[in-house]
């Protein structure tokens, strides 16, 4: 089985976990809108990175990678159903269609991301047979990385603050699920978490510039999303902040720096030539030209 394929089955798993698996009678508006939050689900990232990061490290229980990589994405796309709600981003679009709260009401959404979260943490837990040492790890990981104090949800807070940490809030918003990802790949594969922060982090922060640049260059129907929302809602940009050229290079300089932080391992140069390949996916090339959904 491919990479993608891994990764599709395993989130398709989750959600049919979620759903009652056939065996329950749930409230079926709520379960199609986990179904519809999650599929289909862009360039999937970040389970990517995670299940490269466990490749690279041996990936000697691959149940365990599976549910990690599926509760990562859980998480990612619960808090891209959070943040397009009108109390946030008041989104219409996502990936090229309705927004949940548009295509299924607005308390459903809040519902639909609730539910992703706790499916997420319900997953790992379910592997804890196969290794309990991993999974605590795994669920410990994933909670910094989403929760307070420096998660998705405190990359959220900032923006209700009169005076923002630029740093704090781009690691916390953009990076923690990429630091996550290198993270929790390792700890799947036996392997510690700390030496992976770095590469995690870079990352993360040449996705946010790299989103940066393609708010500024592309419309709204290339990126499948609305575009101009850090100017709308006075968010820090490092295109505001360094020009079209001056963040592309940025970009590049951070990739770079992301290569040569992989710790050693098995499949050191694969994992390099990822980070390569992702580093001419994220760079924008010029206005109007096609981008992943992400």
């Amino acid at each position: 089985m491919g990479l993608n394929s891994r990764i599709e089955t395993a989130i398709s798993n989750a959600i049919s976990v979620g759903q009652g698996g056939g065996q329950r009678a749930v409230p079926p508006k709520l379960a199609s809108g986990l179904h519809y939050a999650t599929a289909p689900g862009g360039a999937r990232i970040r389970p990517t990175i995670l299940m490269s990061v466990a490749m690279a490290c041996g990936d000697d229980k691959p149940m365990i990678s599976d549910a990690a990589a599926a509760a990562l994405e859980l998480i990612h796309c619960a808090s891209l159903v959070h943040d397009d709600l009108p109390c946030f981003d008041d989104a219409d679009v996502r990936r090229g269609k309705p927004t949940v709260h548009k295509a299924y009401s607005e308390p459903l959404a809040v519902l639909t991301g609730d539910s992703l979260i706790v499916l997420a943490f319900e997953i790992l837990a379910r592997e804890s047979s196969h290794s309990a040492e991993r999974v605590a790890q795994l669920i410990l990981t994933l909670s910094q990385r989403t929760g307070m104090p420096g998660g998705i949800c405190a990359g959220q807070g900032w923006e209700s603050e009169d005076e923002i940490d630029l740093s704090a809030y781009h690691q916390a918003k953009t990076g923690a699920l990429f630091i996550a990802a290198t993270q929790m790949g390792a700890v799947a594969a036996g392997q510690e978490a700390e030496p992976w922060f770095e590469l995690g982090a870079r990352i993360g922060e040449a996705f946010q510039v790299a989103d940066d640049l393609r708010d500024a260059l592309y419309d709204a129907d290339t990126l499948g999303k609305p575009v101009g929302q850090d100017d709308l809602h006075g968010r820090p940009n490092a295109v505001a902040l360094l020009g079209v050229q001056g963040a592309t290079s940025r970009l590049k300089d951070i990739l770079g720096g992301a290569i040569a932080s992989i710790p050693s391992c098995e499949g050191e140069a694969q994992l390099a030539e990822m980070v390569r390949m992702y580093a001419e996916r994220l760079t924008p090339v010029a206005p109007n030209v096609s981008a992943s959904r992400v």
